[in-house]
C-alpha cells in the first residue's frame, strides 16, 4: 500500500506542477500577438480556470462511469499534442478580436493535455478513497496546490531568465509524457484493485448524510469571492506595473498559498481572526481605492494588495473547505463547484466587467461581494458578526458609488475595452486655458492646452521639445521634410511637430483612442503635416508593410506601466532598421516608474551595431511638460556629433550579466526598481 500511495501522490504532483508551470508559457506566447496587452493574462485566467471546470466535470464523470480504456487513449492523444505545440507553438488571430484568439489559440494548442492534468487530482482522491475505503484524501488536494505554488516560483526565477519560450517548450512536453506514463500506471493500478461496488458509490456513504442546498451554493460562491479577488488585483498589478510572467505569478502564487492552508492546516487561523485580518484590509485598500487618481510606490503597493488577496482568499477557501461533503460520492461534485465558482469568479472580472462597465469598478465591487460572502457564512455566528458584516457591505456598496463619482469628477468622456479603460479629464489647472489630458488608469497618456493658438499647438508632457524625441525631430533633416513614423497613438502630440511636406504614420492597437485623438484632442487636426493612422499591432502591421523610409521612428506603446516586450525584441529592432531611411534614427521612451529599461535598450542598439544615447529632459509645470527619459538609437554619427546632443544627451548604463531580448527570451526581473 505505501508504494500506491507514493505512486499516487507522484501522479498528482506531477499533475499539478506541470498544469501550473504552462500557464505562464502559454500566456506570454500571446503576448506578441496582442500588442503585449495587460488584459492577455487576466482573459488567460479565465480561460484556465473554465479549462479547470472542464477538467473536474470530466473527472466527476469519469468517476462514476469508469471508462478505463478511453482515459488511457485521450493521455495518448494529450502526450501527442504536447510534443506538437512544443515543437511548433503557432498562434492565429489577431488584435480585432483578442478575446477569441486567447481562446481559440489555447484550446488548439495546450487544450487536451491542461484537461488531463487538471482532472488528475480530483479523478485520482476518487480512485484513492475506492481502493482503501478511507474516505476521501483531501491533503492531495493540498499536494497538488503545493506542486502547483513550486512550478510558479520557478518559473521567474529559474525557468524565465535560463531557457528560452522554445527550450521551455521542449521541457514541459517531455515532463507531460513522464506524467502520461505515470497516470497510465495509476489507472491500470486502479482498475485492478477497485472494489466490485456500483460506479459512483462508495461503502460507508449511506450511514453518513448528503450535502444540503446551501452549502452546495456556497461551494460555488466561497471560490467566486476568492477568484474575483485574484482576477482583480491581478488585472490592477498588470495595468498599472508591467504585464509580465512575474507579476502575473505573484497573486496566483498567494491565492495557491490560500488553498494549501485550507486544505492542509484547516485550523491554522481560526475564523474570529481571519475575519478580523479581513475586514482591516477591505477597509484599508477601500480608503485607498477612493482616491482614484493616486498611484503608490510599487512595492507598497504589491505588499498591501498581495496581503489581501491572502486574508480574503483564506478566509473563503477556509470556509469552503469548513462546508466539504461528508459522503466521498459528493467529492468530485464538490471539486467541480468549486472550480464552477473560480471560473465563474474570474469571467466576471476578466469578460464581463469591460463589457458593462465603462470604468474600472474590479476591485470596489470584489471587495463588497467579498464582505458579503463573509456576512452569509457568518450569519449563525451571532448578532456581532451580522452586525459587523452588514455594515462593511454596506460601506464598501458606498465605495462602489463612490469610485463611481470619483471617476465622472473633471471627465468629459471614458471608455473601457480589452485594452485598458481610457478616460478624457478636463480642467482649470492651467491660468487662463482648458486642460484635457487622457489616462489610462492612474497613468496620463497625453495633455493639451486649449488657450492660445500658441499653447494648443505646443507638445506637451513627455513630449516636450528639450525632450529626446523633440531633440530627434528637430535635428533629424537639415530643414528638408521628414518622414515619421511613431509606434502608440496617444493624443497624437507628436502631430504637433509637424510641418508643411511632413508626413506622420501612427500605429495604434486600441481602437478606442483613434477617435478620441481624432476628435476630442486637436494635434492630428491642427497639424501642418500628412497624417496617416494605422490600426492593428505595431509589429505586425510593420511586417505587412513596404519599407517606410523613415527618418525618425518613434517607439512608445506603454499602457499604463505596462510594457509591450515584442516591442523590444532583437527582431523588432531589425524590423525598425528595415523601414528606417539611411541615417535614420529609432527613439525609444523609457519613462517608467517601475522597471529600468535603458540597460535592455543599449544591448539591442550594441546587438544592431547602432550608437545609443539617452536623453532626459526635467518636467516644467508651466509648460505642462514631464520628466522624460529617451533612448536615440543611429548608425548616424554626425546626428550625434550635433552641439545640443553633445550637450544634453548621456552614453546609457549597462547591466553586467544580461541578456539581450529575443522574440524566443525576455525577462524584466533583473530590471525592476524595487
Amino acid at each position: 500500500m505505501s508504494q500506491v500511495r507514493w505512486l499516487f501522490g507522484g501522479a498528482v504532483f506531477l499533475a499539478s506542477f506541470l498544469l501550473f508551470l504552462v500557464e505562464p508559457m502559454a500566456a506570454k506566447q500571446l503576448l506578441p500577438v496582442l500588442g503585449g496587452s495587460a488584459a492577455v493574462w487576466i482573459t488567460c485566467l479565465v480561460f484556465f480556470q473554465t479549462a479547470l471546470l472542464l477538467a473536474y466535470l470530466y473527472a466527476h464523470w469519469l468517476a462514476r462511469q469508469l471508462r478505463w480504456a478511453m482515459h488511457l487513449l485521450l493521455l495518448a492523444i494529450a502526450s501527442v499534442s504536447a510534443l506538437a505545440w512544443a515543437m511548433r507553438a503557432t498562434v492565429g488571430g489577431g488584435s480585432n478580436n483578442p478575446v477569441a484568439t486567447i481562446f481559440i489559440s489555447l484550446t488548439a494548442t495546450i487544450g487536451l493535455p491542461f484537461l488531463m492534468l487538471g482532472a488528475t487530482s480530483p479523478l485520482l482522491q476518487v480512485w484513492w478513497a475506492r481502493i482503501t475505503e478511507e474516505g476521501i484524501p483531501y491533503r492531495l488536494y493540498a499536494l497538488s496546490n503545493l506542486a502547483s505554488l513550486l512550478a510558479l516560483c520557478l518559473y521567474p526565477t529559474v525557468v524565465e531568465p535560463h531557457l528560452t519560450l522554445h527550450a521551455q517548450r521542449i521541457a514541459w512536453a517531455v515532463g507531460f509524457a513522464a506524467f502520461a506514463l505515470l497516470v497510465a500506471a495509476v489507472t491500470l493500478q486502479s482498475k485492478q484493485a477497485t472494489p466490485a461496488v456500483a460506479p459512483g458509490s462508495m461503502k460507508n456513504d449511506a450511514a453518513l448524510p448528503p450535502a444540503p442546498l446551501s452549502h452546495k451554493v456556497l461551494w460555488v460562491l466561497l471560490p467566486m469571492g476568492a477568484a474575483m479577488q485574484l482576477s482583480a488585483v491581478t488585472s490592477y498589478l498588470t495595468a498599472n506595473v508591467a504585464a509580465i510572467p512575474l507579476l502575473w505569478i505573484l497573486p496566483l502564487t498567494v491565492y495557491l498559498i490560500t488553498l494549501i492552508l485550507a486544505f492542509q492546516f484547516p485550523h491554522l487561523l481560526p475564523r474570529g481572526i481571519t475575519a478580523r485580518f479581513l475586514i482591516v484590509m477591505l477597509a484599508s485598500l477601500g480608503y485607498m481605492l477612493s482616491h482614484v487618481d493616486v498611484s503608490l510606490p510599487m512595492r507598497i503597493s504589491i505588499s498591501f494588495f498581495l496581503l489581501e488577496v491572502l486574508v480574503s482568499g483564506l478566509f473563503c477557501h477556509s470556509e469552503a473547505y469548513a462546508l466539504r461533503p461528508q459522503r466521498s460520492s459528493e467529492s468530485t461534485l464538490f471539486y467541480l463547484l468549486f472550480a464552477a465558482g473560480g471560473a465563474l469568479g474570474s469571467f466576471l472580472i476578466g469578460i464581463a466587467s469591460p463589457l458593462v462597465f465603462t470604468y474600472n469598478y474590479d476591485l470596489p465591487i470584489t471587495f463588497f461581494v467579498t464582505a458579503l460572502l463573509a456576512l452569509a457564512v457568518t450569519w449563525s455566528a451571532g448578532w456581532n458578526q451580522r452586525l459587523l458584516w452588514s455594515v462593511a457591505s454596506i460601506m464598501l456598496l458606498v465605495l462602489v458609488f463612490w469610485v463611481h463619482i470619483a471617476w465622472q469628477r473633471d471627465t468629459t468622456m471614458a471608455v473601457r475595452n480589452f485594452y485598458g479603460s481610457l478616460r478624457v479629464k478636463q480642467d482649470h489647472s492651467f491660468p487662463g486655458a482648458t486642460v484635457r489630458t487622457l489616462t489610462n488608469g492612474a497613468i496620463q497618456h497625453g495633455t493639451q492646452i486649449f488657450g492660445t493658438e500658441q499653447l494648443r499647438h505646443t507638445p506637451t508632457t513627455y513630449y516636450a521639445s528639450d525632450s529626446g524625441v523633440g531633440m530627434a525631430l528637430r535635428l533629424c533633416c537639415e530643414g528638408r521634410p521628414r518622414n515619421i513614423g511613431v509606434i502608440g497613438l496617444g493624443v497624437g502630440t507628436i502631430a504637433a511637430y509637424g510641418h508643411e511636406g511632413d508626413r506622420i504614420r501612427f500605429y495604434e492597437i486600441n481602437p478606442a483612442v483613434v477617435p478620441i485623438a481624432q476628435n476630442v484632442f486637436t494635434y492630428i487636426r491642427d497639424s501642418k503635416a500628412q497624417v496617416h493612422i494605422v490600426e492593428g499591432d505595431a509589429r505586425t502591421s510593420l511586417a505587412q508593410e513596404t519599407p517606410q523610409g523613415f527618418d525618425v521612428l518613434v517607439v512608445d506603446a506603454f499602457s499604463g506601466d505596462a510594457i509591450p516586450l515584442h516591442l523590444l525584441t532583437q527582431q523588432a529592432v531589425e524590423l525598425y532598421r528595415r523601414h528606417l531611411a539611411p541615417g535614420g534614427i529609432l527613439t525609444f521612451h523609457i519613462s517608467n516608474q517601475h522597471v529600468q529599461l535603458e540597460p535592455a535598450i543599449a544591448l539591442l542598439a550594441a546587438s544592431a551595431q547602432m550608437q545609443a544615447m539617452r536623453v532626459s529632459s526635467l518636467s516644467n509645470d508651466e509648460r505642462g511638460e514631464f520628466g522624460a527619459t529617451w533612448v536615440l538609437l543611429s548608425d548616424n554619427a554626425n546626428f550625434f556629433a550635433q552641439p545640443e546632443l553633445l550637450t544634453h544627451a548621456k552614453t546609457p548604463a549597462l547591466k553586467p550579466g544580461l541578456q539581450l531580448w529575443t522574440d524566443d527570451y525576455s525577462s524584466l526581473l533583473p530590471l525592476l526598481r524595487w
